[in-house]
């Protein structure tokens, strides 16, 4: 696991694996990794369901000895997905009304999706938000989910399976900070986002 220490703001990332999207071992060498390092690599990386989705700009990581994570209590029926095969999903809900979509890392590790900038089908996120206004359509993982029509129908299968794709990205500026909404391990410093992008949940700090 990286410690604060690691992190710094302004670096850069590379997560390409490759050419074209990510399948089979070359979605499971990206995945099979540090939850921190994958969070990082995923950002810049082109998401869609059922072709509907854009460029991740913000996500968090959580490990299974982190009070803050699904997993810290050990395998149940609700976080089964969350011990999948690496670059497995895992969706739930919060406060019973939003889905959060999750990428696994190690088995018990993931990485949560936290914003995306809209690139293909807008038409159909602007139907599903009830917004023309771009920016908004995935700034937050409830949003995200939304937008891009992700429910539990599609949780704990591959994102190399339909209706899932994602390709990797050329290097982009990355920054980081505290992770949102949660107030155990809350000074972990493991939400990530392109810096100086208009599409994220939150500003950071």
């Amino acid at each position: 696991m990286l410690s604060a220490s690691d992190m710094t703001d302004g670096g850069t990332i590379s997560g390409a694996v490759g050419a074209g999207p990510l399948t089979g071992e070359s979605l499971r060498k990206f995945f099979e990794r540090d939850a921190v390092t994958v969070s990082r690599d995923l950002l810049g990386c082109h998401l869609t369901v059922d072709g509907v989705g854009g460029r991740i700009t913000e996500t968090e990581a959580y490990y299974p000895d982190d009070e803050a994570s699904h997993s810290f209590r050990g395998p149940t029926k609700r976080n089964g997905a969350m011990y999948g095969k690496p670059g497995n999903v895992y969706i739930y809900r919060i406060y019973g009304m939003y889905w959060c979509l999750n990428f696994v890392c190690h088995p018990g590790s993931a990485a949560l999706i936290r914003a995306l900038e809209p690139e293909t089908g807008i038409p159909q996120m602007m139907e599903r938000r009830a917004t023309d206004m771009l920016t908004s359509l995935c700034s937050g993982p409830g949003k995200l989910c939304q937008a891009l029509g992700v429910d539990i129908a599609i949780n704990d299968r591959l994102l190399d399976r339909p209706p899932y794709a994602i390709a990797p990205s050329a290097p982009v500026p990355i920054v980081s900070g505290k992770r949102i909404g949660i107030t155990k391990n809350a000074e972990a410093p493991w939400r990530f986002g392109i810096q100086g992008s208009r599409f994220l949940s939150k500003p950071f700090r």
